[in-house]
């Protein structure tokens, strides 16, 4: 306005750090004006102070943090065997896609599944995980020591636990609930048994092929699952002992930290 020298200052909304959870707007205030009626204002400052006024209602119109609804991933749902151990019994079964012809690579089913149980006793060892924890070769010698009363490790009745029914929750079915019982019984200590169910190859690129396995967590206790998961090769390979290897790397990610 003619003769005197009016301000509008606009201060925008300020930024507060956020969490990866919470998500936190600054209400926007605007600055004190020296004019003293809207009817005396500029236009284009009454049209900035109505912007400002309406990003501050957009925000919230506060600085209080609101929760987010996105879930968090359990990067490690296995992290309490870290502390407690468990049982691994020796992986059950191996499926290999048709269109693979690995045949001739793979050879023999029992060393395949062999080669992957001592991967996993390897990497467990090499992350710490000792004390506590009872392998397939353990089982296998309590087995010779105790004939008569433990369960074969490389007999187990686990075939209902490849369904793809079978989740958290479900119970056992005999005899298999009663092999697991016993099993935890001849092991001090010992409370929960987790079980490679299937190793699996999968074509990639050819001549390439990538792996999963599939596990559960049992509580012979109770004759239930406690968990279900499965553990895919980070890498693709022509190579089935990478891809074995790969696998214990991932399952042991699911107990503790590289």
């Amino acid at each position: 306005m003619p003769g005197r020298n009016r301000r509008v200052n606009h201060h925008p909304a300020s930024h507060r750090s956020q969490s990866p959870i919470t998500l936190s707007h600054a209400a926007a205030q605007p600055a004190a004006s020296t004019l003293t009626s809207d009817n005396q204002m500029p236009r284009a400052a009454r049209t900035s102070i109505w912007i400002i006024a309406a990003l501050t209602v957009a925000c919230g119109g506060s600085a209080a943090s609101r929760p987010s609804t996105n879930p968090v991933p359990d990067v490690r749902p296995l992290a309490a065997l870290a502390a407690t151990g468990a049982i691994v019994t020796p992986t059950y079964a191996l499926k290999v896609a048709p269109e693979l012809d690995w045949t001739a690579r793979l050879g023999p089913t029992r060393d395949v599944l062999r080669g992957m149980d001592e991967d996993i006793a390897a990497v467990l060892a090499a992350r710490g995980l000792r004390r506590g924890w009872v392998m397939p070769a353990e089982l296998a010698e309590s087995f010779r020591r105790n004939p008569t009363y433990a369960s074969d490790p490389y007999a187990l009745a686990e075939e209902p636990l490849r369904s793809t029914s079978f989740a958290p929750g479900k119970r056992l079915a005999e005899p298999l609930a009663s092999q697991l019982r016993t099993m935890i019984a001849l092991h001090e200590n010992a409370t929960v048994v987790l079980v490679p169910i299937e190793l699996r190859f999968e074509p990639a690129t050819a001549p390439m092929a990538r792996a999963a396995l599939r596990l559960a967590l049992i509580d012979p206790r109770f004759s239930e699952a406690r968990w279900v998961g499965e553990v895919k090769s980070d890498t693709t390979s022509a190579d089935p002992h990478v891809l074995t290897a790969a696998l214990a790397r991932g399952l042991a990610d699911l107990i503790v930290s590289r």
